[in-house]
């Protein structure tokens, strides 16, 4: 497999004119997201199609976590991302697409109706986790094992507030958490009490149920 050509360092006034961007990525999308009021993230597969169950399962989460008076805020993109957006969206929702600049070119999903784009991934993550109440994670590929483990890393490390992680399908999170506890915890690396940073459950609306009970109620409109 041939490698990449290193780059050569860009010279010190574009180095410089990149921070600037950075720090203008973050101004405005805190500026965005600072208006939202308590939101959930919802993060999935961006393959996942409308028609398999974990699209409809992530369109009910949208509506029921609208209905329990939350903003929904996704990646922005298709499959899981799309299917939480649309569910916000037809409750009459706030619905919040975080996008990415790719090579591939990832579009913003119809049903996103307050957008933000990002250039750069870390600035992306940060608005992720700064004005979320907690995260709903679906099935997913590599973005979302990252984003999955970064949150718990975050909360292990008191780096934020503790916030409900739920992790949906348990049959699909079985291998990781069994790899866990079997290696994770058993040599050492973790404690047996960090998997309580996380919950698994078997659908959307056990993880609404999940994020409302986490605060004993206190948060969710009812119904």
């Amino acid at each position: 497999m041939p490698r990449r050509k290193k780059q050569r360092p860009a010279p010190i006034h574009e180095e410089a004119w990149r921070i600037f961007r950075i720090m203008a990525e973050f101004v405005d999308g805190f500026e965005v997201l600072s208006q939202t009021g308590k939101a959930i993230t919802v993060w999935g597969s961006s393959r996942v199609q409308p028609s398999e169950r974990w699209y409809r399962e992530a369109v009910m989460t949208g509506r029921l976590l609208v209905e329990k008076g939350f903003a929904v805020i996704t990646g922005g993109g298709p499959g899981i991302m799309e299917a939480a957006n649309r569910g916000a969206a037809e409750a009459g929702g706030i619905s919040i697409g975080i996008n990415i600049e790719l090579p591939t070119e990832q579009r913003l999903n119809p049903y996103v109706n307050m957008p933000i784009s990002c250039r750069y991934f870390f600035t992306r993550k940060v608005m992720f986790v700064k004005y979320t109440y907690g995260f709903i994670v679906f099935p997913g590929g590599f973005g979302t094992l990252d984003e999955f483990t970064e949150a718990i890393t975050l909360v292990q490390t008191q780096r934020v507030e503790r916030f409900p992680v739920v992790l949906v399908d348990g049959s699909y999170w079985k291998g990781l958490v069994s790899w866990m506890q079997s290696v994770l915890v058993r040599r050492g690396y973790i404690s047996a009490e960090d998997l309580s940073f996380f919950r698994v459950v078997s659908s959307g609306r056990e993880a609404v149920n999940a994020i409302c009970d986490y605060y004993s109620g206190s948060l969710c409109r009812k119904r």
